[in-house]
């Protein structure tokens, strides 16, 4: 077999009298299957490479290829102190199970920079892939959340890993033109992934030309942090398409969502905290969210909404489109503590939305009016999704 890895593992040879590399170290073996050495990973058929290690951990600075296909295998978490680096065009799959996802724990970091003409993908293993056929991408960090306080740390539904803390700014890397694809399956045989979550991410971390397709879950989820997101494509969502709780305070920017007929929840479901928790700091979700389209191809049979706003949380919201709800702004006053209408019109305003094809605009909790939530009706335009989702995206329309 030849293997793609040869003059990579050559070049380590060479070195590896001098001194010790910091990236995983590559063995050719005479049956022509590749090692990675310090159970970093061992290939299954040509080209292709495990990527998930028997420890569960990679705990060296390792760096995907763009002509290697890769596999995951089961849980693979980057290791505080890891930088996991894939260059454009890389493909890594995923086999089915209900414990397949990649995690970015707090202080590692993963560099995925494609390019609209080479996007990386993260995908299923499957000859007939479909909704949570594996679980999907986990970035951990130490950007505040709502649920602890000051450099405690909470700990993720998915791995059990901590996250959390007081760095508004700290850096879990890159993700640049970067599609999950059948996503969602149940991790630790129980909890459901989501193509990408993110666990009190720092506004260090850069998060833009991303997309989540089809997945049996939310496509993209932020739990606190004050991570931003520019960029973000969301097709055919069994659950949420953008979802947010812990208090996150960061900005959204140009977001497309596409529910297929009868597909989905929510386009975006938004709360302040999460209410199966104590609100341990006293604040709420706060973002600011710029430039939206949804779709609903349901039309407005769609009993699903626009945007859930629940549990106290705030936002500024402009330049909105939704095409095809029955409702398309619902604010819920469900905890009778922190009544979410008593933030309209301070911190919680829609400014130039257009509603198509939606039945009530609003529906809303409380003595506020649609005058008090949304100015600029039939101004939103959303999105422009065909010029900056060519080449990369699947499933827009």
């Amino acid at each position: 077999m030849k293997n793609k890895f040869l003059v990579f593992g050559i070049a380590l040879a060479v070195f590896a009298s001098c001194e010790r590399d910091d990236t995983s170290d590559i063995v050719i073996n005479d049956n022509s299957v590749t090692t990675v050495n310090n159970n970093q990973g061992t290939t299954t058929e040509e080209d292709t490479v495990v990527l998930t290690p028997a420890s569960g951990s990679i705990t060296e600075d390792t760096t995907l290829e763009a002509d290697v296909e890769y596999m995951l295998t089961g849980a693979t978490i980057v290791a505080s102190g890891v930088t996991l680096t894939i260059e454009p065009g890389t493909i890594i799959k995923a086999e089915a199970g209900p414990n397949v996802y990649l995690a970015i724990e707090q202080g590692a970091q993963i560099m995925a920079e494609g390019t609209a003409s080479n996007p990386i993908i993260f995908t299923s293993n499957s000859t007939a892939p479909s909704a949570g056929d594996w679980g999907g991408i986990i970035l951990l960090g130490r950007a505040p959340v709502n649920s602890v306080t000051g450099t405690s740390t909470a700990t993720s539904e998915i791995g059990n890993l901590p996250y959390g803390g007081n760095v508004a700014d700290d850096n879990s890397g890159i993700l640049r033109y970067v599609r999950v694809q059948y996503s969602g399956g149940a991790a630790d045989g129980q909890s459901e992934n989501n193509g990408f979550s993110f666990y009190g991410v720092g506004n260090g971390t850069t998060i833009e030309y991303i997309q989540a397709f089809e997945g049996a879950d939310d496509g993209v989820e932020f739990f606190g942090g004050t991570v931003n997101a520019n960029f973000v494509a969301v097709v055919n969502a069994q659950d949420d398409s953008i979802d947010w709780t812990e208090g996150y305070n960061g900005t959204i920017t140009n977001a497309y969502v596409l529910q297929g007929n009868g597909i989905g929840d929510e386009a975006f479901e938004c709360d302040g905290f999460n209410t199966d928790f104590t609100n341990a700091s006293g604040s709420f979700s706060n973002p600011t969210v710029t430039n939206v389209t949804i779709k609903s191809e349901s039309g407005s049979n769609d009993s699903t909404r626009g945007f859930l706003l629940r549990a106290g949380t705030q936002g500024t919201f402009t330049n909105i489109l939704i095409e095809g709800k029955n409702t398309g702004i619902s604010v819920d006053d469900d905890e009778a503590s922190t009544p979410t209408s008593q933030e309209i019109g301070s911190n919680l305003t829609f400014t130039d939305v257009t509603f198509t094809d939606v039945v009530s605009n609003t529906s809303i909790d409380g003595t506020a009016t649609e005058e008090d939530l949304v100015t600029g009706i039939g101004n939103g335009t959303g999105t422009d999704v065909a010029s900056w989702g060519a080449g990369w995206t699947v499933g827009i329309n």
